[in-house]
């Protein structure tokens, strides 16, 4: 599981170093073999092990190509999808249009989510956490929450 946040550095070929608690395990489990894709809600990049992103691909594949909006899926997250192999430094090429899409420069935040990291700018990332808090707090208590937040403690 990959939880936590990252600040990291983009280097001048768009390379970043995964942090060192990650890589042998990413070793193991999927030889250094991650895909990487835009994230279609948020101007941030999805990095999953192989394994979980095989996952992907099967929902995707199971979407209708004849219906508009499961075909815009599966072309926005399969287009946009490139392998990233971990080199021996720990180390992944991020491909240049997926750092374009995501606005990526030098400082970068990598932050765990569970199956997959997500990879942010790093001006970006605070920016939408500032917004993400002050919404929250702006609307304590005036929104109906589902079910499943309903039940959610920590």
């Amino acid at each position: 599981m990959f939880r936590g946040s990252f600040t990291l550095t983009l280097d001048e070929k768009g390379r970043l170093a995964l942090p060192a608690r990650y890589r042998e395990f990413l070793l193991s489990d999927c030889q250094g073999h991650l895909v990487c894709t835009v994230d279609i809600h948020d101007p941030c990049l999805l990095l999953y092990p192989l394994a979980e992103w095989e996952e992907i691909e099967e929902k995707l594949k199971r979407l209708s190509s004849f219906n508009p909006q499961e075909r815009r899926l599966q072309r926005v997250l399969l287009g946009n999808a490139a392998d990233c192999d971990m080199d021996k430094s720990g180390r992944i090429l991020v491909p240049a249009l997926l750092r374009q899409h995501a606005g990526l420069s030098k400082g970068i935040r990598l932050v765990g989510q569970l199956n997959k990291f997500e990879i942010w700018d790093e001006t970006t990332w605070h920016d939408r956490l500032a917004a993400d808090i002050a919404l929250e707090q702006a609307q304590a208590g005036e929104v109906e929450l589902s079910d499943r937040l309903q039940d959610f403690i920590l």
